[in-house]
């Protein structure tokens, strides 16, 4: 599925995002525009120096191995960030996967970050690719919610994702790990 192009320019300056940035979850069903879909899943982990793919969140050795779904209520996509497309993984709703709290179902977007721990080198210590994975979705989640800030969006991380029933639906290897879900749409009215 194709992406609009980004738009990198606009939105809330830098302070203004950082002051608003909070967790909202209480999320509208309202389907985002794919305009705003595109920007966001820019901002979460794009690439914005297409010289060495250089990433908008930071990645340990450049090791950039995290993947990043995202369950919509017509399919599951894996964002291709060199394209800045998306690649059908799953048909159907399965929102209902992307995480165990009320809400999570409904709401239009869902992220889950999974690490691919074989794209590390060799000899790195299992505690260290663990550590630097939890890192680099940080980084991916704490991107999305300044957008979300920046964009009057809210935005929900979550580490209660089932990840044993996700690697499942996913069909992840053994070596790719479900890290945490981040759900992200509009504040529900009242």
């Amino acid at each position: 599925m194709a992406l609009p192009r980004p738009q990198i320019q606009g939105g809330r300056p830098l302070m203004q995002a950082l002051n608003d940035r909070k967790t909202i979850r209480n999320i509208s069903s309202e389907k985002l525009p794919p305009q705003t879909l595109s920007n966001l899943l820019w901002a979460a982990w794009g690439v914005n120096r297409a010289a060495n793919n250089g990433r908008t969140a930071p990645s340990a050795m450049n090791t950039q191995e995290i993947s990043l779904y995202v369950v919509l209520e017509q399919a599951v996509y894996l964002f291709d960030e060199k394209a800045h497309s998306l690649k059908p993984v799953l048909a159907g709703d399965h929102r209902d996967k992307a995480g165990t709290q009320s809400g999570v179902a409904t709401a239009p977007v869902n992220l889950i970050c999974v690490a691919d721990l074989d794209k590390y080198r060799d000899g790195l210590a299992a505690e260290s690719k663990t550590a630097w994975s939890n890192a680099h979705a940080g980084f991916i989640g704490q991107n999305v919610y300044l957008f979300a800030a920046s964009e009057g969006l809210a935005s929900w991380f979550r580490a209660f994702v089932d990840g044993a029933a996700v690697t499942r639906l996913l069909n992840l290897r053994p070596g790719q790990k479900v890290l945490y879900g981040q759900t992200v749409g509009y504040p529900a009215k009242g």
